[in-house]
């Protein structure tokens, strides 16, 4: 039986340390989160969020790596992978999760494939607002 390989969108978005941004972010690929964001983030491809990326607010992507800090209500299409270094604050909904040891979690976790339908109805909801501060 053949592999399949899960080919990844070329698209990558950055938000840098030291960057700031209260608003809504909507993407199609994958995004990189190293600076803050409060407010909701919805992405089609893969989310990380770096060691001093904090995300307030809510997100909705199909994988993410989390090394950083979030406190959010979290969908997760695929597979969540909490690293050592990540702390979660709020409600996680996803299919997997992997945990590292060190990472902090404090919250409830949904796990299972009836959580798809949260992220495809929130591709249709967000809004492309995103203000500097």
């Amino acid at each position: 039986m053949a592999k399949t390989q899960e080919i990844t969108s070329p698209e990558i978005n950055i938000i840098q340390k030291g960057t700031e941004i209260t608003g809504n972010i909507t993407c199609s690929g994958d995004i990189r989160i190293d600076g803050a964001l409060n407010g909701t983030l919805v992405s089609q491809g893969k989310l990380v969020v770096g060691n001093s990326g904090v995300i307030e607010g809510e997100v909705k992507c199909k994988n993410a790596d989390v090394s950083g800090n979030i406190n959010a209500k979290i969908y997760v299409e695929e597979l969540l992978q909490l690293k050592s270094t990540a702390n979660i604050v709020g409600e996680i909904n996803t299919k997997k999760l992997s945990i590292e040891p060190g990472a902090n979690f404090s919250g409830t976790c949904n796990m299972g494939n009836g959580n798809n339908t949260q992220l495809n109805g929130a591709k249709k909801e967000a809004h492309q607002e995103v203000q500097l501060v």
